[in-house]
């Protein structure tokens, strides 16, 4: 179980340094030089790469409401990063926001249960896969509206099933790591299918609203949703008697996020 944290904790710093690595590279993109060329942004792609390692063998010891949680706190750590790098100083309700969602992790990571889900549940692949072909069309639909907001949500749930099938592949084989028994689970692939589905509905939604607020409502899908489900379907455990430590935790982080997520960028100071 430690070591299913340690892993989660590193996707997160890595995450974190490659959200700020291909931001910095799309500011530096010019017609000369695109993004898809920018040192910076295709090293921020390769730490998300590996970042999406860390995950995958991170649920093979934790529940995905742990995983996804701890993962979401790469915002919190990025807004701080970022703070630092252009010498800006953080509000009071910048740093309260850090702290809390922070400090929601903390709870989510040490609620989670340490027992396994059973192997072999039945009808995981078959809803995994409706829910993405219901996810895809819905997707296509939104993008034919002008609302931010629920192609955000769309885009969180997307990436949220990534973590799903992954996790759901590993239910199935059980405690062994059988290449060939991984590569027949149809959960496997359904990985590329909510990818694509993520980056459709994200890409969409910032080209109609705030970054900020897609940011803030795209957390709030991601964390929420596949953790719910993750107990629903998967059999993810709570500890016995720790529910409130959850749902404390889920709040703090959730509205640490929103906060951090909303705030205006931060820039630095003028000199005088």
């Amino acid at each position: 179980m430690v070591v299913g944290i340690l892993l989660a904790i590193v996707a997160m710093v890595l995450y974190s340094g490659g959200a700020l690595l291909q931001a910095e590279g799309t500011r530096r993109a010019t017609r000369r030089r695109p993004v898809a060329v920018q040192p910076r942004y295709l090293i921020g792609l390769s730490l998300d790469f590996l970042a999406f390692l860390c995950v995958a063998a991170a649920l093979r010891e934790l529940p995905v409401f742990a995983v996804q949680a701890v993962v979401g706190g790469a915002i919190a750590l990025t807004a701080v990063v970022g703070a630092w790098l252009v010498g800006a100083r953080m509000t009071s309700a910048m740093r309260l926001a850090v702290a809390g969602c922070l400090g929601g992790l903390v709870l989510v990571a040490a609620s989670a249960g340490p027992e396994q889900p059973p192997a072999r549940q039945q009808g995981v692949d078959v809803v995994l896969l409706v829910a993405c072909l219901l996810l895809a069309v819905a997707v296509l639909v939104l993008r034919q509206s002008r609302r931010a907001w629920p192609l955000a949500a769309i885009a969180g749930i997307g990436f949220g099933g990534i973590s799903l099938s992954v996790r759901a592949a590993h239910v199935q084989t059980a405690e062994s790591l059988d290449l060939v028994l991984l590569l027949t689970q149809p959960s496997t692939y359904l990985v590329a299918g909510f990818w694509i589905v993520g980056m459709i509905g994200h890409v969409a939604a910032l080209a109609r609203g705030d970054v900020g607020a897609v940011t803030a409502v795209y957390t709030v899908a991601q964390v929420l949703v596949p953790g719910l489900v993750g107990i629903l379907l998967l059999g993810d455990a709570v500890r016995p008697g720790w529910w409130w430590v959850t749902v404390l935790g889920l709040i703090a982080a959730v509205a640490g996020s929103v906060v951090i997520a909303r705030h205006p960028p931060l820039r630095p100071p003028r000199v005088k």
